[in-house]
């Protein structure tokens, strides 16, 4: 069965609004693991805009104790500063079980976009070599809605990551329209060409409870996705714990069980 790795950007950035401790992010973690969540997800940002330093370790700890994945995301390229130490840096001290290296800049709003693995594809060698004698398995952030997806995942297996996650935000953005189906089709064969060169599929970026069965229905052996702000959002009016049960039941009904 896919498994559910709940991002809990969201609950930081509405604590940091105000100042203090609350809503208190690893509270919050704690309530979507009781849920049934299989892992927690974090994308620091240099700028601190939502997750800090210090929640990396506290939600590291957290998913320690309760044995299960820790997946903490970010620009490997994103040089330190203060109170961001940077992401090879994080992860040495919070030991993830799984890095996701995504190239986003400083300015952006949110992730829009996968790495261009000709321009990028040497630089990110040493990184996930480094990344995994962490322990960590890598997954590299990539498109499907463009270029060709059997060069794409070659690239991306070239270098060294373990998994891609698909950039689903394209998807999202289709869904409902007649183009849905064909930016479904793209999709399918981008996982199929990652899984073509040994790599596993992850996915993620405005999945929601509308979209996501459909999705799952329509491409193959998605071992993960990765959902915060829908799911944060949703959980104002549901609750935490309704709307983690919610996505768990979408994907026992729409993926095979282990």
């Amino acid at each position: 069965m896919t498994v559910l790795s709940v991002n809990v950007n969201k609950i930081a950035v509405l604590r940091n609004s105000r100042g203090g401790r609350e809503p208190d992010v690893v509270r919050a973690a704690t309530a979507c693991l009781d849920a049934g969540a299989h892992g927690i997800t974090v994308h620091p940002r240099p700028d601190a805009r939502h997750i800090r330093h210090d929640d990396v370790l506290a939600l590291a700890a957290l998913t320690r104790a309760r044995g299960v994945e820790f997946n903490l995301e970010g620009n490997p390229f994103a040089p330190p500063r203060p109170g961001y130490p940077g992401l090879l840096a994080l992860c040495e001290q919070a030991r993830p079980a799984q890095a996701t290296l995504v190239p986003d800049d400083d300015g952006q709003i949110t992730s829009d976009h996968g790495f261009d693995f000709a321009r990028d594809g040497a630089a990110l060698r040493p990184l996930i070599a480094r990344l995994k004698t962490l322990g960590c398995r890598v997954s590299v952030f990539v498109d499907a809605d463009r270029g060709d997806p059997h060069d794409t995942m070659a690239a991306a297996a070239a270098t060294g990551a373990d998994r891609v996650e698909l950039y689903t935000g394209p998807y999202a953005e289709s869904f409902g329209t007649p183009t849905q189906s064909a930016m479904l089709a793209r999709f399918a064969a981008a996982a199929r060409a990652a899984q073509a060169h040994g790599l596993g599929v992850n996915a993620g970026h405005d999945l929601s409870q509308a979209n996501l069965a459909a999705f799952l229905k329509a491409v193959p052996g998605v071992l993960e996705v990765s959902i915060g702000h829908a799911l944060i959002g949703e959980a104002l009016y549901a609750g935490l714990d309704a709307t983690v049960r919610a996505y768990l039941d979408i994907l026992a009904a729409t993926t095979d069980a282990p």
